[in-house]
């Protein structure tokens, strides 16, 4: 829209500029009238004042121009820099060495670096990861690996200690889920995109369609958005919950996916945020960012979740990825 607005105020200068240029001023007007007899004071003056307008009119057009450009030079350049970043840890309650666990004869944690490595939008894919067994498995299949503390208390806090150690002027890290197998790589360029459409967001992640028989579970974490596309809370119960308290079969309840991503700026300050009531209540490190007043972008995809939170999870996934014919 503003740049619209600049090209058409381009082209109307443009035009005033030319039409001047091409108009005979008062002083050429008065000597083809009178070419033997000397301009009048008033004559001057009216030549002068055309001269004056066309240089502002001129230098106007010019200036625009050069602000059109400079703005979108800096549309084009508004964090465009990317990193994708996998965090891992050994120590999983639900799940002991869940990165390792082999699918279809892979690490998952392979896996899931393969499939990042797919994204357009990422510069680089790194794994985040507190545990030497981890970072020996990665560093075998090619994965760049950050070394990071054992206190980091969720994903978030070691993709923000991965970026310090990482040491470059990236613009948003995109936190990748290690357990998230079969993420697609158009999920990761759709929430990189959201957020450099978004000046006014720091976070940004995806959503997809719930569906009825995972209402209930509180390992699938749900969402709820404005009209404008901005999350308004998360839980792992149901929600929006109604009077009757079952599962209404028609209403377009959403998953969270998991993956998001971050302004770098927002980041660097997000382990200082002390935790918040909400976030401690549900366990869920994005109420923290609400709870605090900052913006989440939200995007809606068509994607079959497939998490491994628990052991039982790695047959389903196998069996899916069979059915896909995915080696």
């Amino acid at each position: 829209m503003i740049l619209r607005s600049y090209g058409l105020l381009i082209d109307l200068l443009l035009l005033l500029h030319f039409a001047m240029a091409f108009c005979p001023s008062p002083s050429s007007s008065s000597s083809s009238n009178s070419s033997s007899s000397s301009s009048s004071p008033f004559e001057s003056s009216n030549s002068a004042k055309f001269w004056i307008l066309h240089g502002i009119m001129a230098g106007v057009a010019v200036a625009t121009a050069v602000g059109a450009r400079a703005y979108w030079t800096r549309v084009k350049k508004f964090r465009n820099r990317v990193v994708g970043i996998i965090p891992a840890r050994f120590a999983s309650t639900r799940f002991q060495g869940k990165p390792l666990v082999e699918i279809l004869g892979k690490p998952m944690i392979q896996r899931t670096w393969e499939r990042a490595k797919l994204a357009a939008t990422l510069d680089q894919v790194v794994v985040a990861t507190d545990d030497e067994k981890i970072a020996e498995c990665c560093r075998k299949f090619g994965a760049d690996v950050v070394m990071t503390s054992e206190s980091c208390r969720n994903g978030t806090e070691r993709c923000s200690e991965a970026l310090e150690k990482l040491g470059k002027n990236y613009d948003i890290v995109v936190n990748i889920q290690g357990d998230e197998p079969l993420i697609e790589p158009e999920i990761i360029d759709g929430i990189v995109k959201a957020l450099q459409a978004t000046p006014d967001a720091v976070f940004s992640t995806a959503v997809t369609s719930l569906k009825p028989e995972d209402a209930l579970d509180p390992n699938r974490v749900k969402c709820v958005v404005d009209n404008c596309g901005y999350a308004i809370y998360f839980s792992r119960g149901l929600i929006p919950f109604n009077k009757s308290g079952k599962v209404n079969q028609q209403f377009p309840y959403l998953l969270h996916l998991g993956i998001q991503s971050y302004d770098t700026k927002f980041l660097k300050i997000y382990p200082d945020l002390q935790p918040t009531p909400l976030q401690l209540e549900e366990d869920l490190e994005q109420l923290k960012v609400l709870e605090n007043g900052y913006k989440m972008k939200v995007i809606k995809v068509n994607h079959e979740a497939h998490g491994v939170d628990i052991p039982e999870d790695v047959q389903k996934i196998e069996s899916l990825m069979r059915e896909r014919n995915l080696s």
